[in-house]
């Protein structure tokens, strides 16, 4: 039996793939924002309900690009801990101090009622990250964020396909990022995007995701977050089954619902949110008991994900500890059980 890991990208049909990669062939055009990365651009600022999106080559980077943008190079960065450790890379590499929030218990998101006791002369921004897929309190942020003169930058890695009270999860906030990586359900192999209604802003994150150019005037300090021809021949490939890729996964998680019940804690959806299906987190009682678990797994060949573990705040390298409890003890009996689109039901049952 083959291995069964947390995630497997879906593929689109060859033919459908060859049908874009003829197009690149006969256009000899590779990157620099080329025709396939331009049209796989306005499919997606549509879907997202954005004003502006703008494709760079992994979801690091637009995090990167988003604190650059708003003149976030120094200061602090109120954040979550449950979160993957690139939310916590792209505030320490801009220079900036990372400040923790602990979580809800409830949905595993950034708890906005213990951000304002966070907030200090030295905030700049909150980072809050839309977990799995799930909307943190979008409202309550937005108002802290206006009362206190502080940029809003959502880590929506998870959230394509996901809407929250009517519209796209991906489009609040002055700034939101997405990953395109090949873990997640719609991918470019890698990619990412930084998405705003800001005018201004959009036109200078076009000018630093391409070296700061402006035709042959280089304008100011940027870096190469270009995507390829390639990747994007990907990502609109795979657009064409978004609605099937979503659909399975539906099934897929409902059917471990069916298998589950209520034996094992799950975070809460949202009654405005229609959720994408993009993990299936599961908490367990104890970390020994899911320890245990992962144990029985691996005999099995079947290898879930411990996300998120450790605890952001928790690790080694941060000059500036603090405690956020929930996250700690989540973080530690949490796991994200196989899923991806086109599972079969005998390997969602046999998990």
């Amino acid at each position: 039996m083959k291995k069964i890991f947390v995630t497997k990208p879906y593929l689109p049909p060859k033919e459908e793939l060859s049908y874009y990669y003829d197009k690149i062939y006969n256009s000899g055009v590779l990157t620099n924002d080329g025709p396939l990365a331009k049209e796989l651009s306005a499919k997606l600022q549509k879907i997202c309900e954005v004003q502006h999106f703008n494709y760079v080559t992994n979801g690091t980077i637009a995090l990167q690009l988003a604190l650059r943008v708003l003149g976030i190079t120094s200061g602090e960065v109120i954040t979550t801990p449950f979160t993957y450790v690139a939310t916590i890379s792209s505030i320490l590499w801009e220079h900036c101090v990372p400040v923790f929030v602990d979580i809800e218990p409830d949905n595993f998101t950034i708890d906005a009622k213990k951000i304002e006791e966070a907030i200090t002369e030295e905030t700049k921004a909150i980072m809050p990250v839309h977990v799995f897929g799930y909307a943190c309190d979008v409202d309550s942020i937005s108002s802290i964020a206006k009362e206190n003169n502080l940029y809003v930058i959502y880590d929506a890695a998870h959230t394509f396909g996901a809407r929250y009270k009517g519209k796209a999860l991906c489009s609040y906030g002055d700034i939101s990022t997405l990953s395109f990586h090949a873990t997640k359900l719609f991918h470019t192999i890698e990619g990412g995007a930084c998405l705003t209604n800001d005018d201004a802003l959009s036109f200078k994150l076009e000018w630093m995701r391409r070296f700061g150019h402006c035709g042959d005037n280089h304008m100011m300090l940027g870096l190469n977050a270009k995507q390829d021809e390639f990747n994007a021949a990907m990502g609109l490939a795979n657009l064409a089954h978004i609605d099937f890729i979503i659909q399975s996964r539906k099934q897929a998680f409902n059917r471990y619902i069916d298998n589950l019940g209520n034996k094992y804690k799950r975070p809460k959806v949202q009654d405005d949110l229609e959720y994408n299906y993009a993990y299936f987190p599961i908490l367990f009682d104890s970390e020994s008991e899911l320890e245990q678990a992962m144990n029985n797994f691996i005999t099995h060949d079947i290898y879930p994900r411990r996300y998120f573990y450790p605890s952001c705040n928790e690790l080694q390298y941060l000059k500036k500890k603090s405690k956020c409890k929930i996250s700690e003890d989540i973080s530690r009996r949490i796991l994200c059980l196989p899923l991806w689109s086109g599972m079969s039901n005998s390997i969602i049952d046999m998990v």
